[in-house]
């Protein structure tokens, strides 16, 4: 009996298995995230293990904002759930883990969703307009209005619309967090789109910054971007670049400003900084053409710092990269003094290296010696720094693209 029930025991534990399995849903496919009329298909949120979510069939988590005041419908749908048919296994509390991110007062009636989407008309954006751009649409063959606003926490309204706007940060980049807006160091910088409907005049959020002002000893403060987001139906179409450049010149109006810097910021925000940073310097007498000839100086360092509030170690990127635009790199000599003036700065890292060799000289034994000298390959360090060159090289040029076709 024993010998037999060993046998069945495994085949009733893979059929309660496969069973099981039949209630797993990807929360990536399951997420239903809404903006106005737009359907944003793919997020990045990591409610789940594994991204997934057991106890449900059809699972379907479905978010809708409104356009302009972020107004927030929120239902969890399902063909099946796992009680149903096992008593003795839970699901995942699917909207316990929403509820974690997005603030209360989201409706849970599409009834009363459709009645908050009719006082839209009534929405008017927060704060100070500090400017106003356009953006030619192709599908809708005109320019569309979009205005940038500051603001501050002791707007009335702010704070819980701002609760809202949070909550795209957890969809959307997955080492976000949530910011403690009682701190009065925040200033909140918003993208809003300004458009026509039935003879109405309508506001879209379209993204968003906040930036911390952190002291400087004796009397300056030093701005770093923390958060920066647009909205996946108007990504790709410059509205991080205005935003990023209409922070940049709100900040240089205050001589209390040292310069203006980010939080832990991503490749792409990277990239996005080189543009503006450079659109900037293009004005600037100390990055003219002729001065670029005569290499990197103190006056370009001083005169970014004054009128534009950029460090020294981001005036000298610029540098690097309108000089590659003065560059003749079919002129051999031209390239290869362009090479290794960029080279150079990459070089730091593998000259400190060389001073700590020194350093072992003095205090290591022969074999331990021998061990940190073979981690300093000279021919590795040769290709390293020559990849890095490239990698730098490649960034350069698409910024310059970019600038030519702003």
């Amino acid at each position: 009996m024993i010998d037999m029930f060993l046998c069945v025991f495994p085949t009733a534990v893979n059929d309660m298995e496969k069973k099981l399995a039949e209630f797993k849903c990807d929360t990536n496919e399951a997420v239903c995230l809404k903006l106005g009329e737009s359907l944003i298909i793919h997020t990045k949120e990591k409610l789940f293990i594994n991204e997934v979510a057991f106890g449900y069939k059809g699972l379907q988590i479905q978010l809708y904002y409104s356009a302009g005041n972020l107004s927030t419908l929120f239902k969890v749908k399902y063909t099946a759930r796992v009680t149903d048919t096992f008593d003795c296994v839970e699901p995942d509390d699917v909207e316990g883990k929403v509820r974690e991110i997005i603030p209360a007062g989201f409706c849970c009636n599409t009834d009363d969703f459709i009645s908050l989407l009719e006082k839209e008309a009534n929405f008017r954006p927060f704060g100070s307009l500090l400017h106003t751009y356009k953006v030619h649409n192709v599908e809708a063959g005109e320019d569309l209005t979009y205005q940038i606003h500051k603001v501050d926490v002791s707007c009335p309204g702010f704070r819980e619309y701002h609760e809202r706007l949070q909550t795209f940060l957890m969809w959307f980049i997955e080492t976000a967090s949530f910011i403690d807006v009682d701190d009065d160091h925040w200033d909140f910088f918003l993208v809003f789109e300004k458009y026509n409907k039935d003879g109405e005049t309508l506001y879209a959020s379209v993204g968003y910054m906040t930036v911390y002002n952190y002291y400087v000893y004796p009397d300056k403060t030093r701005p770093r971007v923390s958060q920066m987001l647009i909205f996946p139906p108007f990504q790709g179409e410059g509205h991080g670049a205005q935003l990023l450049e209409t922070v940049h010149r709100y900040y240089c109006t205050s001589a209390k400003v040292q310069d203006i810097t980010a939080e832990d910021p991503s490749e792409n925000y990277v990239k996005l900084r080189d543009f503006v940073l450079v659109k900037l310097c293009l004005t600037l007498p100390s990055f003219s053409s002729e001065k670029l000839s005569q290499g990197f100086s103190e006056e370009m360092v001083s005169e970014a710092r004054e009128k534009l509030k950029i460090n020294k170690k981001h005036a000298r990127r610029v540098y690097e990269i309108l000089r590659l635009r003065n560059t003749d790199m079919s002129d051999e000599e031209k390239a290869r003094e362009f090479r290794l003036e960029v080279k150079k700065r990459l070089y730091g890292p593998y000259r400190k290296n060389q001073r700590e060799l020194t350093k072992m000289r003095k205090c290591l034994r022969p074999e331990e010696l021998a061990s940190h000298i073979s981690q300093m390959d000279t021919s590795l360090q040769h290709e390293e720094l020559e990849k890095s060159y490239q990698d730098v090289l490649a960034d350069y040029r698409r910024v310059l693209e970019r600038l030519a076709q702003a």
